[in-house]
């Protein structure tokens, strides 16, 4: 006979960067694994046509052209809560209706990695056009009042740092948890390996590389930080420049150190690295520290930068250099110490949505056992 017990869970994620879909894609790997039915979709597909396109658009716009003004409209949403309830009950409003059609037959679950995307579950729960619960994995250290939502049943923080700001912004149940990082990010294994992953990228045989992250679109003072790296005389800057292919075109013409573009295999380019040089706190932060590499915060984005580079400072899990000055040593600080020290294991992530989806599912097919 079939099995009646609910396997789906569905996961919605926003293609603003990449740390919010990456987050989302190991989560969906790992409930298959389990043996759920699991799926994602974009937020902005579920907006009013066009609406998505130009969220993304001037998102990023504003974080190449004036990122200035990214961080003043997150610390007004911050000090303004009315503000901030508006925002995000506009976004829940335009995309209710598509976001609750999700929640077909046989749904157990539905997980957020987005904060609109928790914002419209959010108020769905809340008014019952859901009935199924509902988690939000916070991607970020830092937790911003839009990924809080009345309605969300369950809150899962990287750190207690993240989990203390979640429940000061009125998080109702919050538990802490493992990042959402794939089994391919672990450190190399040996010298040997490290030399090859080396070789594999072009990257230079002897001495520290220090591996600069500016998120798939390769946003904000890129160019300094490099620059300011290879005068430390400290280690050889690698970038990673993303999609923003005229930032490689620059850094190359420089010869501030190795440009990169688009890489599709981070773990191997991780482990042939000995310090992450970052200035978003996002997924490639916890990525480097699941491969063993230490991690500073450096020429931080205004807004979600600034505030997971304060966040990461705080839970001893990455250097916060504010100063030019300080680079030098902060690099060679990094470099003698390595990686922060592991913490105890918390509580897998996609093993607490399981729990929240009522346990794991019943095999599709069961075997009718005679009478």
């Amino acid at each position: 006979m079939r099995s009646t017990q609910p396997r789906r869970i569905v996961v919605v994620s926003a293609s603003v960067g990449a740390g919010h879909d990456g987050a989302a894609r190991e989560l969906v790997r790992r409930l298959r694994t389990a043996g759920f039915d699991a799926e994602c979709h974009d937020f902005l597909d579920l907006l009013p046509r066009g609406c998505g396109r130009l969220l993304r658009g001037s998102y990023a716009l504003e974080l190449k052209v004036a990122p200035w003004a990214w961080g003043w409209l997150l610390r007004g949403l911050e000090k303004n809560r009315l503000s901030a309830a508006l925002v995000g009950a506009l976004f829940a409003v335009a995309g209710g209706r598509r976001t609750a059609k999700l929640a077909g037959a046989g749904t157990a679950a539905m997980v957020s990695t987005y904060p609109l995307a928790s914002q419209a579950l959010g108020r769905l729960r809340r008014r019952g056009r859901l009935t199924v619960p509902v988690a939000t994995f916070l991607t970020d250290m830092s937790v911003h009042p839009l990924w809080v939502a009345e309605g969300i049943d369950l809150h899962l923080a990287l750190h207690p740092v993240a989990a203390d700001q979640a429940q000061r912004h009125g998080a109702r149940l919050v538990e802490i948890c493992d990042p959402l990082v794939g089994p391919a990010f672990r450190p190399a294994r040996s010298a040997a390996e490290r030399r090859r992953e080396r070789a594999r990228f072009g990257l230079p045989a002897e001495g520290p590389i220090a591996l600069v992250t500016a998120g798939s679109w390769g946003v904000g003072e890129v160019e300094q930080t490099a620059r300011e790296i290879a005068a430390s005389g400290r280690a050889v800057p690698v970038t990673v420049c993303g999609h923003n292919e005229a930032l490689r075109g620059r850094l190359a013409e420089a010869g501030h150190g190795v440009a990169l573009g688009w890489v599709e295999d981070m773990p191997a380019l991780l482990r042939a690295c000995d310090v992450v040089v970052q200035n978003a706190g996002g997924l490639t932060s916890l990525e480097a520290i699941a491969s063993g590499l230490p991690v500073v915060s450096y020429r931080c984005l205004p807004g979600h930068g600034v505030t997971n580079a304060a966040a990461l400072d705080e839970a001893g899990l990455a250097d916060w250099i504010r100063e030019e000055k300080r680079l030098g040593s902060g690099l060679a600080d990094a470099l003698a110490q390595g990686p922060a020290p592991r913490r105890r294991a918390a509580a897998r992530p996609d093993h607490l949505v399981t729990d929240l989806a009522g346990g794991l599912p019943a095999p599709a097919t069961m075997l009718e056992v005679a009478s």
